[in-house]
């Protein structure tokens, strides 16, 4: 039987990278994003992909979508957590709770119920037991200037893969955290030419091919081994690490 993997937030960005190279792998590929019509261009000619439209940060729509896709695939063998959003840059007394909110909804209570419900899956199917890949971000290590909501909401996925590492022990369920830098998407690309149209210099940033090198690679090990944490950034970006 074919591998099975979930991506959230699959439509666009490093999730439609990765999610083209475990299409090409013969993977068996649940597609989650909002927007439908890009998933299916994704999908179009690939016999393996599973179009799943829906908003993650309804934990509804997140309960059908790993349902349905677990009754196509037969069993879920990874999920990567990926789907997660940018809200405009200030210091903490200038974000509009409102901008606060739909980042945590959907860089932390979106991610919550997709692991809940992967590993709900992991644990009852046989045999049993699979691997989450959580999205941190270099965010989750380091803030950049401006950045409370993001960096808050990314430092608490990397509590949430040290808890799901510990508690699915028991289930063969792994966890692991890939924390990117400046992979060269879309939404980087607004940045950099928004920094060029300043006369700025362009931030440092690497092909996102690298990231679905990364992923590829902490999707492979057999059950006995994990990947704990990963970072893939750009060589020249300035960073402090973990301390």
């Amino acid at each position: 039987m074919a591998r099975s993997i979930l991506i959230t937030g699959a439509s666009a960005g490093i999730g439609r990278a990765v999610a083209a190279r475990f299409l090409a792998d013969g993977w068996i590929t649940g597609l989650v994003a909002r927007r439908q019509t890009l998933l299916e261009e994704i999908a179009a000619g690939q016999d393996r992909a599973v179009v799943l439209a829906a908003d993650v940060t309804d934990p509804e729509a997140v309960a059908r979508v790993f349902g349905t896709f677990a009754a196509r695939a037969g069993r879920l063998d990874v999920l990567f957590n990926n789907a997660g959003i940018f809200t405009p840059a200030a210091p903490i007394d200038e974000i509009p709770l409102e901008d606060w909110h739909r980042a945590r909804a959907v860089n932390l209570d979106a991610m919550v119920y997709c692991a809940r419900e992967a590993f709900g899956q992991m644990r009852r199917q046989s045999p049993q037991g699979g691997r989450i890949i959580n999205n941190g971000s270099i965010s989750a290590q380091s803030p950049r200037p401006g950045s409370m909501s993001y960096t808050t909401t990314k430092h608490a996925i990397t509590g949430l893969t040290k808890t799901l590492s510990l508690d699915g022990r028991p289930f063969d369920i792994a966890c692991g955290q890939i924390d990117i830098g400046n992979a060269r998407t879309d939404l980087l690309q607004g940045i950099i030419d928004a920094a060029e149209a300043r006369g700025d210099a362009p931030p440092p940033t690497m092909d996102v091919a690298q990231v679905v090198e990364a992923v590829a690679y902490m999707a492979s090990p057999p059950p006995e081994a994990n990947v704990q944490f990963m970072t893939v950034m750009a060589t020249k970006m300035p960073f402090i690490g973990r301390g």
